[in-house]
């Protein structure tokens, strides 16, 4: 529209009656076409000529002043190829295509297509439909075929079981229900091995360790499930299953104190430390955390280290499953806005291998 009216605007000043009648039309627009084309051919001197948008539209509006017989000495184009451009130019004017292509429905936002793939990948059994069910309840509307394409592009199947569960998931989505079971070892600073008993329940992340022993034998472990039976209480009721590994230290007496409870046991498949991740995982941050940086002695300081370490894992260790709440609190903390004036606190666990910190009252 704008190349249209200056196009017009331009023919419209070089015929005014003004200009014919005060100088010689024809001659002064064969002057400015020659120094047009001039200047073209300064600009690509070590080039092919070519023209750009403004030029054709330049010697467009001054072919009307000049002769059909002079065009063809004055103009560094042929006729054909003006009357070509001029074609183009009235034929780009009415052509609306490039306007439908900016109507009907807006693309997809770049932000929604990434929530898409989001819950697709955290809800494997999620469909489309029902992917577009969740949207519409966050303010999304969105239609299912949409979600569809999306999902197609991105290469993930959008029927409602794109991939099995894997342990991980699966561990978390029955966390409530399920503690977990394994064993610990310690070597003392004279290279005795030491063994703790160590039980984890999934959803609060609670840790408990039963007791230390150099002779984990089926016994000492069935009176340690028994120990921790009794401590927890109440609490078992919540409790379905136990995961435990197929170490020939915990036998049916070992299972039939959980069962009592009405809970099912799980046994690992063989050299599977994934299939018990999470205890692993707590294991492994007792090692990290004090076996490196602690000698134990005895089993006597052993039990006493590893019961000052639950009660800091279980009372102050933050963790990021729980929103980096520690097991035992229920909400997170006050927020500390002034922190002039405050006095930090640091509480020194096992000499200092452990530092707790909290503001004084």
């Amino acid at each position: 529209m704008i190349i249209s009216m200056l196009y017009k605007v331009t023919r419209r000043l070089l015929s005014l009656r003004r200009v014919l009648l005060l100088r010689d039309t024809t001659k002064d627009a064969e002057l400015l076409v020659l120094r047009h084309e001039n200047a073209v051919l300064r600009r690509q001197i070590d080039g092919p000529v070519r023209y750009e948008p403004a030029d054709r539209f330049w010697l467009a509006a001054l072919s009307s002043l000049i002769s059909r017989r002079r065009r063809r000495e004055i103009f560094p184009v042929t006729p054909g190829t003006l009357l070509a451009w001029h074609r183009r130019f009235i034929a780009a004017k009415w052509d609306y295509s490039a306007r439908r292509a900016r109507t009907g429905r807006p693309p997809t936002e770049a932000a929604l297509k990434k929530l898409i793939l989001r819950l697709a990948r955290e809800n494997a059994q999620w469909g489309h439909r029902r992917i577009q069910g969740e949207l519409a309840r966050l303010g999304h509307p969105i239609a299912a075929s949409t979600v569809w394409e999306i999902l197609h592009a991105a290469g993930l199947d959008p029927a409602p079981r794109r991939t099995g569960p894997t342990w991980r998931e699966f561990l978390t989505n029955q966390a409530e229900g399920i503690t977990a079971v394994d064993f610990l070892h310690l070597d003392t600073a004279l290279g005795r091995r030491l063994y703790a008993l160590v039980f984890l329940e999934h959803g609060s992340q609670r840790m408990h360790i039963a007791g230390v022993t150099a002779h984990p034998t089926w016994e000492w472990t069935v009176q340690q499930a028994r120990n921790l039976a009794a401590d927890l209480g109440t609490r078992m009721d919540s409790l379905r299953f136990l995961l435990r590994d197929r170490d020939g230290k915990y036998g049916q007496s070992f299972d039939a104190v959980f069962q009592g409870e009405e809970m099912e046991i799980l046994k690992s498949a063989p050299q599977s430390p994934r299939m018990n991740a999470h205890c692993e995982r707590v294991i492994g941050s007792i090692r990290r955390e004090l076996p490196d940086h602690v000698l134990i002695m005895t089993e006597a300081h052993a039990r006493q280290v590893l019961t000052s370490y639950e009660r800091h894992y279980n009372e102050h260790r933050p963790h990021r499953a729980r929103n980096q709440l520690p097991p035992d609190a229920d909400q997170q903390p006050i927020a500390a806005h002034e922190l002039e004036g405050r006095r930090l606190l640091r509480t020194r666990i096992l000499g200092g291998v452990i530092n707790e910190y909290r503001y004084a009252a």
